[in-house]
This record gives structure tokens, C-alpha cells and sequence, in this order.
């Protein structure tokens, strides 16, 4: 018998769907006040995967962590929306790819 060792944060249905391929997760609840731990931890992961793939499965994983984090901090996502919003309509946003060399005080 193979085991294959995690010890990491998933989405709530992967343990269903492993027992689904036939195969047995043995899992544990995070506590609560463990999960922004947890959460800032698998959003490092994720954006691992992303440099590494540049896919659009990678940056929607991106934006499920950032929405779990978001819960368990108790921080309302439509705040989040709305200052994202409001810093891009005071500072732009990133499409123009414009770099910053230097700034020069006189």
C-alpha cells in the first residue's frame, strides 16, 4: 500500500473526490484561528503554480484563496472590489505595461 504524504490546505471536495478514485484521504479541520495561516500559505503555492504554468486555472485558484482569506479574516469582498476600484481610478490600473526607471528630485 502506497501512501502519499500532503499535509496541506484543499478545496472542501477534493477528500470526496479522492474517495471517489477509489482511494482513502485521511484529513483533519484546520481550526479557525489556524485558517489565515493556513490560507496565506496556499496562496503562496498557488502563485507558485501560476509563475510556473501562466494558465487561467492557476490565476482563478489565485482568486479562490484570495476569497477564502478574505472570509476567515472577516473582510467583505465587495470592500475589497470597491478599493480596488477606487485605487484604479486614482492610480490607473496595469494595462499600459509602463515601467518606472527612475525619478529625478531637483
Amino acid at each position: 500500500m502506497k501512501t502519499v504524504h500532503h499535509d496541506k490546505l484543499v478545496r472542501d471536495l477534493i477528500p470526496e473526490i479522492i474517495l471517489h478514485a477509489g482511494k482513502n484521504p485521511v484529513t483533519a479541520r484546520i481550526p479557525d484561528e489556524e485558517m489565515p495561516d493556513a490560507l496565506d500559505s496556499k496562496l503562496l503555492e498557488e502563485v507558485q503554480e501560476y509563475l510556473e504554468s501562466h494558465s487561467t486555472e492557476e490565476l482563478a485558484d489565485i482568486l479562490e484563496v484570495l476569497h477564502g482569506i478574505a472570509f476567515h479574516r472577516g473582510i467583505c469582498w465587495e470592500d475589497i472590489e470597491r478599493i480596488r476600484l477606487q485605487k484604479r481610478g486614482e492610480r490607473g490600473g496595469f494595462e499600459k505595461g509602463i515601467r518606472l526607471i527612475d525619478v529625478i528630485c531637483e
